[in-house]
């Protein structure tokens, strides 16, 4: 197995909202703002080469939105999708799977581009993209706090090609590579796990976006139960710690990957560090 991180850009929220109800002279300590109370995000994403197959978890924002729609979020940054594919030598037409942990736009907007003519089609033509029912469902019919951040052209180019497949529960995608249903952001996002070597390396979505969100009680205004959030971030850090997981950020602009650690406080991020740093070549 190969794992390769995609970076696909930064983008900016508010971090009020990304923080939720945890005071900001709390949460600045430990991830910095501007004078606006923005704070900078990645969209990094996962691939995995495994036997014949290439696997790409996520695929950032895209670049077929409106200048005025990228204005709002002030993406930033020398990264993109297709610069990240030429890094390695992979081509998009090589990727065989594409798991979407959701249909927010900053998760899946490079999963269909435009062409010169205003064409959509799947950026990954031969890939079987996989996501949640759960999650699909929740699309079609959005809560009042998702309608604005879920986008037909997103998605709908991949649905009509007869190249979306659902699952309904945890699920094994390969038998390294799980694919476990999470319903606190939203419902049915997949957290994918995947067995490494002697690892086990957790794609974290927005299950945890930053390392600095990985204390229970420290929920995003994004997620639409929080409640339920606290309860799925408990058990999961439970196991996550016992079982010395990985986790892999893909909304930390400055921490990659970290391991877990028990303290007087609960369960904290240990030191952070790349994935260079694990991989084995």
């Amino acid at each position: 197995m190969q794992l390769h991180k995609i970076e696909t850009g930064n983008f900016m929220a508010d971090g009020g909202a990304v923080f939720g109800v945890v005071p900001k002279v709390l949460w600045q300590k430990k991830y910095p703002c501007n004078t606006d109370n923005y704070i900078n995000l990645r969209m990094r994403c996962l691939l995995i080469k495994t036997g014949d197959r290439i696997i790409l978890i996520d695929t950032g924002i895209g670049d077929k939105q409106s200048d005025k729609f990228f204005s709002y979020h002030h993406l930033n940054g020398d990264d993109s999708l297709a610069n990240s594919f030429k890094a390695i030598n992979i081509s998009f037409d090589q990727v065989t799977d594409v798991i979407l942990t959701h249909l927010h736009f900053d998760h899946c907007g490079g999963t269909v581009q435009q062409d010169k003519d205003g064409q959509l089609s799947p950026t990954f033509a031969n890939a079987t993209y996989w996501l949640s029912e759960a999650q699909w469902n929740n699309f079609n019919e959005p809560n009042i706090r998702e309608g604005s951040v879920y986008f037909k052209e997103n998605i709908m180019p991949i649905f009509e090609a007869g190249r979306l497949n659902f699952i309904k529960e945890n699920t094994w995608l390969t038998p390294d590579i799980e694919m476990r249903l999470f319903n606190g952001h939203t419902q049915g996002q997949i957290i994918p796990l995947i067995k490494y070597h002697d690892k086990t390396i957790v794609y974290t979505a927005d299950l945890f976006p930053l390392m600095a969100s990985i204390p229970e009680a420290w929920i995003a205004a994004y997620d639409v139960d929080p409640v339920t959030s606290m309860n799925e971030k408990r058990v999961f850090l439970k196991e996550a710690v016992e079982n010395n997981y990985t986790l892999f950020f893909e909304h930390d602009l400055y921490n990659e990957c970290c391991n877990l650690i028990e303290t007087d406080k609960g369960i904290q991020g240990g030191e952070s560090f790349a994935l260079e740093e694990i991989k084995h070549f």
